[in-house]
């Protein structure tokens, strides 16, 4: 995560508070945003697990940066606008599949599912298949206590391989060749590469333009 060397440099950055433990996440989004002047604060302790209801990848990400804020006890209706809660939500979209598993990425083999649940139904479902187009989305969100939010959305194009290939990255990366990535999948990538290419590394560099375009120093209103 991001330092915070000291009070001072604290008070003039934008403190987001995670809404995600999954430490692969953190790590890439702290990465991605490395360069930003933003710290990422820890998921809450009393946050229990949020129910992802939604039909679509931003309203996920909206119920868990709001869930965030009510952890924190600032109402996510109003009011309390020192704190900002930011979480992401990601789908693969399989051309073949009709955009599947899309919302449902994350349990496509059933609710707990690991990732190698998740790419072991995935190379089943697609076995024979030649259209193996594929897009990969994702929709990052910050919800502050007064009401207001900043929306980014990434994503990035490629195809399903035949097989896992590479042992890094995390979730569906083993079966994921992005176009521009010169035919490596994403597994097989330094982490610094895929993060240039990646729908998460463009959802959270638009993210903090946003940001900073909208004039957004910490979590309070102007």
């Amino acid at each position: 995560m991001t330092a915070m060397a000291s009070s001072r440099q604290r008070s003039d950055r934008l403190q987001l508070v995670l809404a995600t433990n999954n430490p692969d996440k953190v790590s890439e989004i702290a990465a991605i945003l490395s360069g930003a002047y933003i710290d990422l604060l820890a998921r809450p302790e009393e946050l229990g697990d949020v129910a992802e209801t939604g039909s679509s990848l931003e309203e996920n990400a909206r119920i868990k940066a709001r869930a965030v804020l009510d952890s924190l006890g600032a109402p996510s209706t109003g009011g309390g606008g020192g704190s900002a809660g930011v979480a992401d939500d990601t789908g693969l979209e399989v051309a073949a599949l009709g955009g599947a598993p899309g919302v449902l990425s994350s349990r496509y083999a059933g609710p707990g599912a690991s990732y190698a649940d998740n790419v072991s139904k995935l190379l089943a479902v697609m076995r024979g298949v030649r259209d193996r187009r594929a897009r990969f989305r994702t929709v990052a969100l910050v919800a502050f206590a007064d009401g207001r939010e900043v929306v980014a959305e990434g994503s990035v194009n490629g195809v399903i391989s035949e097989e896992e290939r590479g042992k890094g990255g995390f979730g569906y990366d083993p079966v994921f060749i992005p176009d521009d990535g010169g035919g490596l999948s994403f597994a097989e990538m330094e982490p610094a590469a895929k993060n240039a290419l990646s729908h998460r590394g463009r959802a959270f560099r638009t993210l903090a333009e946003l940001l900073s375009v909208s004039g957004v120093q910490t979590g309070g209103s102007r």
